[in-house]
């Protein structure tokens, strides 16, 4: 523990604001404003798609800048985002809002290596603790975001415009932060070094394959889920009250359990915890698709913000034993790339699927997707005991 690893994991806090603010008012706006409802969530799917266009920039610019940099880079593009996405909303120019949801992608790449960048702040022995707690920042996410969107909405005549305004402030808070920290250097090249191995052959590892699927598909499933429920809830008459605190309680579930994964996964191993985090997300399906209820979008909604901890805190842990320090730019940046396209695709189906087939089928979807994830699992689990028994 260290005084730049608290500090990182605060400016973890922030960009979860940013994210989860992003996720209870863009289906929202974006279905005041799109010309067809089922293209409600495109603002949503802009924030991943950018995302994902952004991995490969954001992997060349920490190489060639270093960690710091690159981070406040990003922050310059979210204040900037947030500042086209409320002259957006408040001209009623749809097309602008998902332009500028795509620019934010960027800061959201950015944001993504926050948690990689913990295991560096740490001694070796430590570092699934560091990603645990870093992730376990994003409890201010939680308990400000859903909020910060019910305060603002109404806070200037257009709905939602003061969200995206105080999505600005909270950037320069971010810049501010992140100028307090200090990264270590990466170790210098001796010339003529290799690079490392090519990233086709890092990412044929086992390890590796798993690692991507665990993170990429369990990030899929809860977006999708995620990103449907304020439309799902707004059709069964609830109001946008009711939508935050089913979404704070959400984002409490995948980031509560930060405090305690890492000695979770020290103690069972990283393959059982993803394991529960599949079966987690089983069970929200099980609820949710058991009514309407609030307590039931509730207690569906907080099950899969754990079970999206569990995989994904486990997942990055998993990748960590998979690359060279040399490696680790392109390796994270594969990681992500696959994660925000995957999640790229959810975005847009959650708004496609709850709109012309229901909040039923949307859940109903989700489940092939868990069951790959779980033979996944229990594939790479066989491999390494059949290779512990031979060694």
């Amino acid at each position: 523990m260290n005084r730049h690893l608290l500090l990182l994991t605060l400016a973890q806090g922030l960009f979860l604001i940013n994210n989860v603010t992003f996720i209870a008012i863009n289906g929202l706006v974006g279905l005041q404003l799109a010309p067809f409802g089922w293209m409600a969530t495109l603002p949503v799917m802009g924030y991943v798609v950018g995302g994902a266009l952004a991995a490969p920039l954001v992997a060349r610019t920490q190489a060639r800048y270093g960690r710091r940099a690159s981070f406040q880079i990003g922050l310059a593009v979210a204040l900037g985002s947030a500042l086209l996405a409320a002259w957006a909303a408040s001209a009623q120019h749809f097309w602008v809002l998902v332009l500028a949801t795509v620019i934010a992608g960027y800061y959201n790449a950015n944001g993504q290596l926050y948690r990689f960048a913990a295991a560096e702040l740490t001694a070796p022995d430590w570092r699934e603790k560091a990603v645990s707690l870093v992730l376990a920042g994003g409890l201010l996410g939680a308990i400000i975001g859903p909020n910060l969107a019910a305060w603002t909405r109404a806070l200037l005549p257009t709905p939602f415009v003061g969200a995206y305004l105080a999505l600005a402030v909270v950037a320069v808070l971010g810049m501010a932060v992140m100028a307090l920290i200090e990264f270590p250097p990466a170790p210098p090249k001796a010339s003529g070094a290799a690079a490392g191995r090519p990233i086709g052959e890092i990412m044929r590892q086992p390890v590796f394959l798993v690692a991507t699927v665990g993170a990429a598909l369990g990030y899929g499933v809860m977006n999708l889920l995620m990103a449907a429920t304020p439309l799902a809830m707004q059709v069964c008459g609830f109001d946008f009250d009711a939508t935050a605190l089913v979404l704070q309680w959400h984002v409490i579930g995948m980031f509560a359990p930060g405090f305690f994964t890492g000695h979770l996964i020290r103690r069972f191993g990283v393959l059982t915890i993803m394991g529960t985090g599949v079966a987690l997300n089983l069970l929200c399906v099980v609820i949710a698709l058991s009514g309407v209820d609030l307590h039931q979008f509730l207690i569906a909604l907080f099950a899969l913000g754990v079970g999206w901890n569990f995989l994904f805190t486990g997942s990055t842990t998993l990748a960590l034993t998979a690359y060279r320090p040399e490696e680790k730019d392109r390796a994270q940046a594969a990681i992500n790339f696959c994660v925000f396209a995957t999640m790229a695709v959810t975005s847009f189906a959650s708004g496609a699927l709850v709109t012309t087939q229901g909040w039923t089928w949307l859940n109903l979807g989700s489940l092939p997707v868990l069951m790959l994830v779980g033979a996944a699992l229990a594939w790479l689990g066989l491999r390494q005991r059949r290779e512990a028994a031979l060694a």
